[in-house]
C-alpha cells in the first residue's frame, strides 16, 4: 500500500530494487559541481568533510498537488524545493516554473546559491525550488492556482527565518505576491519576509527588478576597465531577453556600447550596425521572438555565440556555452547573468583561450544581494530609497569583483594548472563556508 501511494503522490516515481526512486533527467550540471567543488577543496588543502558536507543538499523536499483548471478538470503537478546548506544563515534562492525543471537540476541551482551568497557576503544558504509547468500555458486565474498550491505545499519547509525563496525563470512580482499571501494564510498571521521580489505595495525593495542586470552591468564595468575596454566602443551580444537580458541591454546601451546580437529560443537577431534595446523589447513582446527585427538578420543559435563582439552575456538557462561554442566565441569578456551557462568543457575552451568570463556565481549575484536588502527591510519595516539601494548594491558588487579577481591573479602565480575567475569565485567562497563551518563545529575536532 505504501508504495502505492507513494507513486500516486509523486508523479513519475518508481519502485526499483527494493527503493523509491525518482525521475532524472540526463545533465551533467550536478556532477560538475561536486566535482568542482571537490577540485576546489582539495587546491586549498581543506579538511576533506568540507567537500562531504557540501557535496550534496541537507534537504530535497518534493511534493506533489493538484490545481482546477479552467475546463473543471484536475492536474496534478510536481514541485520541488533544495536546500543545499545554511552555515551562513537562512536558504535563500528562486522558485522557476517551467517545463524541464527537475529533481537534479534543483540540487545544482542550490548548490550555485549557496556559493553566490558566500561570494558577496549575504548572511544565507542556499536554496532552489521549482514546479515542473509551461505557465505559458496556464491562465491568471490557474497561474494563481498553481502558486498558492505549491507554496501551501511547501509551508513547513519555508520561512523568514529558514528558507526564503523568490522569483526565477518564468515567476515575477506578482507571483511572489500570491505566494507571500498564501503562506501568511497558511500560517494565520503576515510574514511578508517568507519571500523577496515582491511588488513595492507588499513589502518589495526597490531596485529589486533590475537588480540583476544591475549587477551584471557593475561587473561587466569593472572587467572592462581591467582589460583596457572602453565601454561606447564596445560591441555587445546577449543570449535570453527576458527581465536579466532586456534590462542589462538598456543599461550597457546608455553607457553607449552597441548591441549587434540578440538570441532568444526561437534564434537569433543580428545586426553589425547596433540595435535599439528598448525597442527590440517591444518587437518581442508584440512578436514572441526577437527573431525578425526590423534590419536585422536571423542567425541560428550556433551562429549567435560566433558573432564578432567584445562582451558575450548569456542570460537564458543552463548548458548553453560547450566546448564547440566556446571555441568560436570571439569575445573578450563572457558575462555568465544566467546560471550555469557553461559547461566544464566549454569553461576549459574559454580559459585555454584567455577570455575573461566572469562567472554566474558573482556576475548575477546582485539579485541576490538586493533580495537581502529587502528582508532586511521587512523585518525592520523601514524602507530605504532607491539611491539607498543602488549605492548598496554598488559597493557590494565592487568588493566582490575585485575580491574574486585579485584571489584569482594571485592563485595563477602560485598553481601549476591553469585557472578561470570561476576558481577564484568558488576559492572565495569555499573558504568562507569552511571558516564559518569549523568555527560552528561542523568539521570535528583535528
Amino acid at each position: 500500500m505504501l508504495r502505492g501511494a507513494l507513486k500516486r503522490c509523486v508523479s513519475g516515481i518508481h519502485f526499483e530494487k527494493g527503493e523509491f526512486v525518482l525521475p532524472v533527467k540526463k545533465d551533467d550540471s550536478f556532477a560538475a559541481v561536486q566535482k568542482q567543488l571537490e577540485r576546489i577543496v582539495n587546491m586549498l588543502n581543506l579538511e576533506p568533510a568540507v567537500y562531504q558536507i557540501l557535496k550534496e543538499p541537507r534537504r530535497v523536499v518534493v511534493v506533489s498537488f493538484q490545481v482546477e483548471m479552467d475546463d473543471g478538470s484536475v492536474k496534478t503537478f510536481t514541485g520541488y524545493r533544495s536546500q543545499h546548506n545554511n552555515v551562513l544563515g537562512p536558504y535563500k534562492g528562486g522558485i522557476r516554473f517551467h517545463p524541464d525543471v527537475y529533481f537534479e537540476e534543483v540540487k545544482a541551482l542550490s548548490v550555485w546559491m549557496t556559493m553566490k551568497c558566500a561570494v558577496v557576503g549575504s548572511p544565507f544558504g542556499g536554496g532552489k525550488g521549482g514546479v515542473t509547468v509551461d505557465p505559458r500555458k496556464l491562465s491568471k486565474r490557474e497561474l494563481e492556482k498553481l502558486s498558492r498550491a505549491y507554496i501551501r505545499a511547501i509551508a513547513n519547509n519555508i520561512g523568514s527565518e529558514k528558507d526564503i525563496p523568490a522569483p526565477d525563470v518564468y515567476t515575477n512580482a506578482q507571483i511572489m505576491a500570491w505566494m507571500a499571501d498564501e503562506y501568511s494564510k497558511v500560517k494565520g498571521y503576515n510574514d511578508l519576509g517568507v519571500v523577496t521580489g515582491k511588488p513595492l505595495s507588499m513589502g518589495g525593495s526597490v531596485g529589486r527588478n533590475e537588480a540583476t542586470a544591475s549587477g551584471v552591468m557593475i561587473t561587466i564595468r569593472e572587467a572592462a576597465a581591467t582589460l583596457g575596454i572602453k565601454l561606447p566602443e564596445a560591441k555587445v551580444a546577449v543570449q535570453g531577453y527576458g527581465n536579466a537580458g532586456s534590462i542589462l541591454a538598456t543599461l550597457i546601451a546608455a553607457h553607449g556600447s552597441s548591441i549587434v546580437a540578440v538570441a532568444d529560443s526561437s534564434g537569433a537577431a543580428y545586426n553589425p550596425a547596433g540595435m535599439d534595446p528598448k525597442e527590440l523589447l517591444l518587437y518581442k513582446k508584440e512578436t514572441g521572438s526577437v527573431v525578425g527585427f526590423p534590419g536585422s538578420q536571423k542567425l541560428t543559435t550556433d551562429e549567435f555565440f560566433a558573432v564578432d563582439c567584445d562582451i558575450m552575456v548569456p542570460a537564458a538557462l543552463e548548458n548553453q556555452i560547450n566546448a564547440e561554442r566556446a571555441a568560436t566565441i570571439k569575445a573578450k569578456i563572457v558575462a555568465e547573468a544566467a546560471n550555469g551557462p557553461t559547461t566544464p568543457e566549454g569553461d576549459a575552451v574559454l580559459t585555454e583561450r584567455g577570455i575573461l568570463m566572469i562567472p554566474d556565481i558573482l556576475c548575477n549575484a546582485g539579485g541576490v544581494t538586493v533580495s537581502y536588502f529587502e528582508w532586511v527591510q521587512n523585518n525592520y519595516s523601514y524602507y530605504w530609497t532607491a539611491e539607498e539601494v543602488a549605492e548598496r548594491l554598488e559597493n557590494t558588487m565592487v568588493c566582490s569583483f575585485k575580491e574574486v579577481y585579485d584571489l584569482y591573479t594571485d592563485q595563477c602565480k602560485c598553481q601549476t594548472e591553469p585557472l578561470s575567475m570561476r576558481d577564484g569565485a568558488y576559492m572565495l567562497a569555499v573558504t568562507r563556508l569552511a571558516e564559518a563551518m569549523r568555527i560552528r563545529g561542523w568539521l570535528g575536532h583535528s
